[in-house]
């Protein structure tokens, strides 16, 4: 997955600027965006406080890690299979 080059607060900053008041353009064309990223953001991130943001990308980061380790308890339980299938 392709990273962002905005950070999660700056993309937090970048959606609390357009409820300020600006226009959706504006903003979009100030922070160099398309409006459908934007609208991505907002989707994702609407709503959030940067807190929010920080608990999320935690919660991604230790799901990811915990996935990596079922993969890699299954492959090894399949091995075993493998093995103790097979006759000497």
């Amino acid at each position: 997955m392709k990273h962002s080059r905005f950070t999660d607060e700056q993309i937090i900053g970048i959606l609390k600027e357009q409820e300020s008041g600006m226009r959706t353009v504006d903003v979009c064309r100030k922070h160099g965006i398309s409006e459908a990223t934007f609208y991505k953001y907002k989707a994702k991130f609407g709503g959030m406080e940067v807190s929010d943001a920080r608990k999320l990308k935690a919660l991604e980061d230790e799901n990811a890690k915990l996935k990596k380790l079922l993969a890699e308890t299954m492959l090894d339980n399949a091995i075993l299979k493998d093995v103790a299938s097979k006759k000497w």
